[in-house]
């Protein structure tokens, strides 16, 4: 971490207003515009549905050697996912991240599998004040 520079406490994505904030306390320390899953409206169900997740999750893992510049691993599915899963008999699908751009190239549309995208200067920012264990909201 650069000197001088805060972390974000808490991560939270607006899916309906596709932004993404860090925030530390009350105070917004960076905004960002997102793409999200292809199928935007409603929380993910199963591998393969196209939706972004909603709920409380953590930032459980980072890559820096992801296909997608950077990337930033979400907990989903929680208990509550995989046991709504298990009533559909369904998976509920996994590897839910925040990420770059796949080869650099910016897209104007709602593109991902289900992961929260921004452009790979971002990513590198978000990388510098997100650390593991940073709380995650999800909403519609």
């Amino acid at each position: 971490m650069r000197c001088g520079v805060l972390r974000a406490d808490r991560v939270v994505v607006n899916k309906a207003r596709r932004e993404m904030l860090l925030l530390r306390g009350e105070s917004v320390l960076r905004s960002y515009r997102v793409a999200i899953g292809r199928e935007p409206v409603g929380h993910k169900e199963r591998e393969g549905d196209g939706r972004t997740p909603e709920g409380r999750y953590v930032i459980d893992r980072r890559n820096p050697k992801s296909r997608y510049h950077l990337s930033l691993r979400i907990s989903y599915p929680n208990e509550a996912d995989r046991a709504r899963a298990q009533e559909l008999g369904v998976k509920p699908g996994g590897d839910i991240m925040i990420h770059g751009l796949k080869d650099g190239l910016p897209r104007e549309d709602d593109w991902t599998q289900g992961c929260i995208a921004v452009t790979d200067e971002e990513m590198d920012e978000i990388w510098s004040l997100v650390a593991e264990g940073t709380p995650i909201v999800i909403n519609p």
